[in-house]
């Protein structure tokens, strides 16, 4: 593509690289092919060269690269809109788990700095009609040979698609101790719900046991006969192993994948498995609204994911999150030293 200013008398055919307004109500935008017309309407108002671009041999407008890139993109659960100044911008069609491998996205994005793919970051949550990521063109135009090498690579099946949510029955087993006020033990339950919905879910029942490992373990055991997903409220935070919620998986009969992740707010979460349950003991910070690590877990667990210990302590990066002004110990304990 050859670019830079032209005259006027050498400009038609050519692509209009800078909106120019001509005064009222006369603009021609950027990325318009210049005609004899525009460029004699031009000329009246004293401009005496434009600057353009010209398309060589094998060259491909701005929003026909993107539209070639958007119709071999083959993300499941996710659409493209149509191209705009070079641009698509892709949309979940389900509400679910945004997937994209970064060592596929990164690929793509080292083939031209010309033609570019952002996204959101893997593993986020999303809606149905949520913008999940975007294509674009930079310049006005790219060499046909690097948008053949695009299309391959965005062709890949595995590069970013969304996972769609299903649906559960959950059960809520939460413990009590008389520092727990029975309001705190209420909103949770309704934020719990309300954590659910998105995906459909239901809570369908909560069961308030006393904080005792023998008490909890029998109504693990109970739900798993009749939930898909089982979470507990501790009245006390997990300071241990072998603290109540782990110790209560374990007489159940099940296995305890995690407990602790580094997420903060979220630090304190637990994981196990009964069978094929997934069975969550929930960090304190999931009391609150705000995104904390239990946000991360359940999200993949409504898509379907087995999540691993593994996967908890990849989280790190990323995993400090916004502080809980209602936490009960700021993370700010002292002056910070200069």
């Amino acid at each position: 593509m050859q670019f830079g200013p032209v005259p006027l008398s050498e400009a038609e055919g050519a692509v209009l690289a800078h909106s120019l307004s001509l005064g009222g109500t006369v603009r021609l935008k950027k990325g318009h092919v210049l005609t004899a017309w525009d460029l004699d309407l031009v000329g009246q108002h004293g401009v005496k060269e434009v600057i353009v671009a010209r398309l060589r041999a094998g060259d491909v407008g701005e929003d026909a690269a993107a539209e070639a890139l958007a119709r071999v993109f083959n993300g499941s659960n996710i659409r493209a809109a149509n191209a705009s100044t070079g641009r698509v911008n892709l949309h979940a069609t389900q509400a679910g788990l945004f997937r994209a491998d970064r060592r596929l996205v990164d690929a793509l994005n080292s083939i031209d700095p010309s033609i570019t793919f952002a996204c959101l970051a893997d593993h986020s949550s999303v809606q149905s009609g949520e913008m999940v990521g975007t294509i674009k063109i930079i310049p006005l135009a790219v060499s046909g040979a690097s948008l053949d090498q695009a299309k391959a690579a965005i062709a890949m099946s595995d590069l970013a698609h969304v996972r769609p949510f299903r649906p559960v029955r959950a059960g809520l087993i939460s413990t009590m101790l008389p520092s727990l006020k029975i309001t705190v033990m209420d909103k949770t339950r309704q934020l719990l719900a309300g954590r659910l919905s998105p995906s459909g879910s239901s809570l369908d029942e909560e069961s308030r046991v006393a904080h005792d490992a023998d008490a909890v373990a029998g109504e693990i055991v109970r739900m798993a006969e009749i939930h898909q997903l089982i979470i507990v409220f501790g009245a006390s935070a997990v300071t241990d192993p072998e603290d109540v919620i782990p110790a209560a998986i374990r007489r159940a009969g099940g296995t305890v994948e995690r407990v602790g992740m580094p997420v903060d707010p979220g630090n304190l979460l637990v994981l196990g498995l009964l069978g094929d349950i997934p069975v969550i003991g929930a960090p304190g910070c999931a009391r609150s609204p705000k995104e904390n690590g239990f946000d991360w877990v359940l999200a993949r667990i409504l898509a379907g994911e087995a999540v691993t210990s593994t996967d908890i302590a990849r989280m790190g990066v990323g995993g400090l999150l916004k502080e809980i002004p209602s936490r009960p110990q700021p993370r700010q304990v002292g002056p910070v030293q200069s």
